[in-house]
Order: structure tokens, then C-alpha cells, then sequence
């Protein structure tokens, strides 16, 4: 029956040599559109029928997979119903199919069979087609052709994960204009709980994004596909900044997978995906997989949660290194900066991978130094990082314009972070007391709530700096030297070696002036300095984090929480017959204009 069934494609339009088959794809087209005004529903239904009941009606695959065609602009519940039926024709038949690449033999079954691959093929990249397709208003059935295509995903590659089609699934969604976030949400509600989901993804990413980073260094256009085999891309796709835009929403969306050796890993395909590795490796950790139940296993080669872990954070960890690399928009490199220290640096084999992206960012200035602080602070902190520019950059960001910035809460609590080290020299510690309370001048009452908290808490953890609170000028023998005069400040505020601020030479002079500040919260919290500060038994860090987000609402609001005990009254013992009395302004007389004449 199956060379018969051969036989019959070879008189057909789908085993005809090239000459005809192009004879035949114009007639086949032509009574196409003759035929599709007069078809119905119930021919589609009768043609998915007829297909499955029997293999001598195998020439109604074609035409199903003719309407699923993007270009054929076939009515939704004719693309449904051809889905339904495909899709059941090829499931009990997927797992036999030979690779895409097979080439035929002389055997007919064998011949039969690679055609079947070429149509499962086209089956798939019409569906691809149409996950992204702008014509395609229902999304009920948008999300009918995006399962439909993950179960092929899952069992199109012999029943293993086809990781090809998935790339050319993520390929298309990221070159997408329109569609790409639908398709995406798609994903992320419904399949990126999958580690294997996610480990692929991480793969297909890397693969998009090392080619547009070459192309980007070459000042090459980079809408075009980065392999000859995959699907070309027209100018009319996605690039530039939406092609970043694209992949960092794909990264970014990607949930965080767990890490520990009792992390349950639910997978989409289990067979074959992670075990790679050594059958001892394997066979150790089988027993603690069956008690724990952490991953589901399909056969005996379950992998470990360790091994999955540690296979992820490496895909992880090339994709976003990858995707760094490219000339990210100025949004986009913004929010990567403020989620990296959260959403990257945990996962990462080697955060100090980071350091020339984050050295680099920080040495930019402005508030782009601010965002990158958080993630180098942690690279200092906790993975070694030698970073000597970290306090000279630190306090070039030191501006009244960081007081007004939409990042400055984190700045400050990280300000107060990196200044908590013992160890830090005392001219350095004496340069940024003196630096604050200078800015302490300039800045709204919420800032200066925020200068007063840090330098509290400088002086109390640098005992050595607590002479500026009060420093007298000493006898000098230079008389003519104007910079040795009384009342001169010898702080320099513009140099940027903290080694030659002179601000040991100084005093925090604008400190005492906040105690007459127009504001009463910061007059009164100033009164909190003149404590001994040295005796640390008696006195506590000042909470930074409570004054860091401050404002003129936050302030307005915490006033008018307060309960005044007193309320001053204007009390007089007889009714004031002037605005003005003579005792207001002793030694002085006044004439009325009467008693002047």
C-alpha cells in the first residue's frame, strides 16, 4: 500500500520533478482560488476526515496545509480545523519520521517518509509564520497555533526537544514588529515555567545576539538572518533599537530559576535535555531524585538538580554576557543597570564577568554612575572585586543634582555602605563629611535631612574625624598669607584628590548654620550632633533608608502628623493702640507730623 501511496505523489504536484511540480503549484493555485470562494467548512472538516481515515487520501495534506498558508488569508475557523487535523496526523507518526536533512533511497517507504518530513516541515513554518502574523485578530486561535507548535517542539525531533524549530520560533518572534509582545506573553503565561523551555531560549538568544554584535562593530545593517539555512529577513523586520528592545524584553522576562540541590525542575520534554553528563554522575544522584522527587524522570538517565543548575547558569550567563555587548538603547541600559544587581548578578557562574561592563558604566558619571553603583558594590562586596577608583568616583558624584535624581534613595543607602569600613583612611572620611555638609547649603530641607544622617554616622564610626565638629584656628607666623587668616576655610571644593581636599584643615562650619535652618525637621535633627558622638555605647547609627527617598511632601506630611504640645498665643495685657511701641526701639524717638509743626 505504501508504494502504491509513493506512486501516487510521483503523478501528483508534491513528487513531480521541478519543471512539472512548478506546472502543477500554478494550476494547483489557480483552481485555488477558483475553488476557495465556493469553499465551505464542512469540505475542510470532510478533507481532515478523509486524511486520517485513510493513507490513500494523503493528497488532502497539501491542501490542508495550503490553508494555513499566512498569504492564503483563510477564514479563522478554516486555519483551526486544519490545525486540528494536521496535528492529529502527524502525532502518531512524528516520532518515525527521518531528519529534515535525510535524503531519499530507493526504497519507496523511505521516499514516502522524507516527503512526510517536508510537510511536517512546512506544517511547522507556517505556524511559525502565523504566531507573529498581524492578520491573525483572534487570539484564541493565536494561542491554538502557539501549543499546537510547542508539541511539535516537544516531539518533532524524534522525541526529543526540536531545538531547531524552537530557535526559529524565538527567531521570528524577536525580528517581529507588531506581534512580538503578544507572542511573548504567550510564552511567559503558559510554557517559561519549563527549565528546558528556558534553557533553549538562552541558547536561541545567544545565537541571535553574537552575530548582531559583530554586525553592530562593522556598522552592518542587522535585520539580516545570521544563518543561511534559517529564514531571510526583510528591512521591513525588526532592527536597530527594536531588535534590542525585543531581545532584552525575551531576557528579561525569562523567570529566575532556583538554585540549590532540593530545587524541583519541571521540564517540558525530559528525555534527553540534561544528561550528557557521566552515567556514574547520573546513577549517583538517581536514588535522591526517586526520595526527593526534584525532577520528573521519563527514563533512567534522570539528571541531577545540581547538574541542571549548573548547565543553566551557564547558558544563563553566556546569553546575558552576549546580550551586553551589543549598543543598548539609553532606556534600555538604564533598566538594565537597575534590575542587574537583582535579576543577573545571583545567577551568573562568574559575576566578575561583569566588571569591565559595570567599571565602564560607572566611569560614565551622572546618574548613569548611580545605577551601576548597586551591582559594582556587591561585585566589591561579596566576589572580590578590586576596584581602587571606587571612592574618587564615589565622591565626584557628590552634586546637588544627585539630590533631585530618581535613583538617589539607593545612591545614599549605598553612600552610607561604603563609608562604613573602619578601615578607611581619615582624610578620606574627613573629605566626604566636609564635601556633605558644604552641599548642605545648597540643598532642599529632604537633602539635608539625608547630609545630617550620613555625617552622624561618620563621625561616629571614624572617631579620629570628630575634631571638625569643633576645630579652632591655630596661632600662625605667616601674617601676610591670606590663606592663614582667621575665618578662612581651607577646604578646597573643587579638587578631586581626596588626599589634597585639606579638609583635616577645616571644620564642619555649614553644620551649626542648619541649626537656624528655615526648616524646623532640620533644625531640630541637627541638635542630634551636638551629643558625644565617641561614646558609642550611648549613641546608635542613624537609618538612612528613613531619610533617602525624602521630599517637601514626605516632610509637609511628617508635620503635620506631629502633635504640638505648646501652641505660642499672641496675649496682650491692653489692646496695642500702635503696630509698633517705643520700647521696640530703644535709644530712638520718633515725632508725629503735629508735633513737628
Amino acid at each position: 500500500s505504501s508504494a502504491s501511496s509513493v506512486n501516487s505523489f510521483k503523478d501528483g504536484s508534491s513528487m513531480a520533478s521541478p519543471k512539472k511540480r512548478k506546472n502543477n503549484n500554478k494550476q494547483s493555485t489557480q483552481t485555488n482560488k477558483k475553488n476557495k470562494k465556493n469553499q465551505t467548512l464542512s469540505d475542510v472538516q470532510k478533507l481532515g476526515q478523509q486524511l486520517l481515515s485513510n493513507r490513500a487520501h494523503i493528497n488532502n495534506l497539501p491542501l490542508l496545509i495550503n490553508i494555513l498558508n499566512p498569504t492564503s488569508f483563510s477564514p479563522p475557523e478554516f486555519i483551526l480545523e486544519s490545525i486540528l487535523s494536521i496535528q492529529s496526523f502527524f502525532t502518531p507518526l512524528v516520532h518515525d519520521l527521518p531528519s529534515s536533512s535525510a535524503k531519499p533511497t530507493e526504497d519507496p517507504e523511505s521516499v514516502y517518509k522524507i516527503w512526510l518530513r517536508s510537510k511536517f516541515d512546512e506544517f511547522v513554518q507556517f505556524l511559525i509564520e502565523l504566531s507573529v502574523c498581524s492578520t491573525l485578530y483572534e487570539e484564541a486561535l493565536r494561542e491554538v497555533v502557539v501549543d499546537t507548535l510547542m508539541e511539535c517542539v516537544k516531539v518533532g525531533n524524534a522525541g526529543k526537544f526540536h531545538s531547531s524549530v524552537y530557535h526559529k520560533l524565538i527567531h521570528k518572534m524577536v525580528y517581529s514588529i507588531e506581534e512580538a509582545d503578544t507572542l511573548l506573553d504567550l510564552l511567559v503565561s503558559k510554557y517559561f515555567k519549563y527549565i528546558d523551555v528556558c534553557y533553549f531560549t538562552y541558547i536561541s538568544l545567544e545565537k541571535l545576539i553574537r552575530p548582531l554584535a559583530a554586525k553592530q562593530r562593522s556598522g552592518t545593517p542587522a535585520y539580516r538572518s545570521e544563518s543561511a539555512d534559517s529564514e531571510k529577513e526583510s528591512p521591513a523586520g525588526a532592527s536597530g533599537q527594536l531588535l534590542v528592545r525585543n531581545i532584552h524584553n525575551v531576557l528579561s522576562k525569562i523567570p529566575p530559576f532556583q538554585l540549590g540541590e532540593k530545587t524541583e525542575f519541571e521540564m517540558w520534554n525530559a528525555s534527553g535535555v540534561f544528561t550528557k553528563d557521566s552515567k556514574t554522575e547520573t546513577k549517583k544522584s538517581k536514588g535522591t531524585e526517586e526520595k526527593h522527587g526534584k525532577v520528573k524522570q521519563s527514563g533512567n538517565d534522570a539528571p541531577s538538580s545540581a547538574i541542571i543548575s549548573k548547565k543553566m547558569k551557564l547558558k544563563f550567563s553566556k546569553a546575558w554576557m552576549a546580550f551586553l555587548t551589543l549598543s543598548l538603547p539609553i532606556d534600555v541600559y538604564k533598566e538594565v543597570l537597575v534590575t542587574l544587581h537583582q535579576a543577573v548578578i545571583p545567577y551568573l557562574s562568574n559575576p566578575k564577568l561583569l566588571s569591565d561592563f559595570l567599571t565602564e558604566s560607572y566611569n560614565i558619571g551622572g546618574v548613569i554612575s548611580v545605577m551601576a553603583l548597586s551591582s559594582l558594590f556587591i561585585l566589591m562586596t561579596e566576589h572580590g572585586l578590586e576596584y581602587p577608583n571606587l571612592y574618587v568616583k564615589l565622591y565626584a558624584l557628590l552634586q546637588p543634582s544627585i539630590f533631585i535624581a530618581k535613583h538617589r534613595a539607593k545612591f545614599f543607602e549605598l553612600l552610607d555602605s561604603c563609608l562604613k569600613s573602619p578601615l578607611l583612611p581619615a582624610y578620606l572620611a574627613a573629605s566626604f563629611a566636609k564635601k556633605l555638609s558644604r552641599l548642605a547649603l545648597t540643598v532642599p530641607p529632604s537633602g539635608s535631612l539625608v547630609i545630617v544622617a550620613l555625617i552622624h554616622n561618620l563621625l561616629r564610626r571614624h572617631p579620629s574625624i570628630n575634631f571638625l565638629v569643633h576645630q579652632e584656628e591655630k596661632d600662625q607666623t605667616a601674617k601676610d598669607d591670606t590663606s592663614t587668616k582667621p575665618g578662612i576655610d581651607h577646604f578646597n571644593n573643587e579638587e578631586t584628590d581626596l588626599s589634597k581636599t585639606k579638609a583635616m584643615r577645616s571644620s564642619l562650619w555649614e553644620i551649626d548654620t542648619l541649626r537656624h535652618h528655615y526648616c524646623p525637621p532640620v533644625s531640630r535633627f541637627v541638635l542630634s550632633l551636638e551629643n558625644d558622638l565617641t561614646v558609642r555605647s550611648k549613641t546608635t547609627e542613624v537609618a538612612v533608608k528613613d531619610f533617602s527617598s525624602g521630599s517637601y511632601a514626605t516632610i509637609f506630611r511628617d508635620e503635620m502628623r506631629r502633635r504640638v504640645k505648646q501652641v505660642p498665643l499672641a496675649f496682650y495685657k491692653a489692646i496695642p493702640t500702635s503696630l509698633f511701641s517705643e520700647s521696640d526701639f530703644g535709644g530712638w524717638t520718633f515725632q508725629s507730623e503735629e508735633q513737628k509743626q
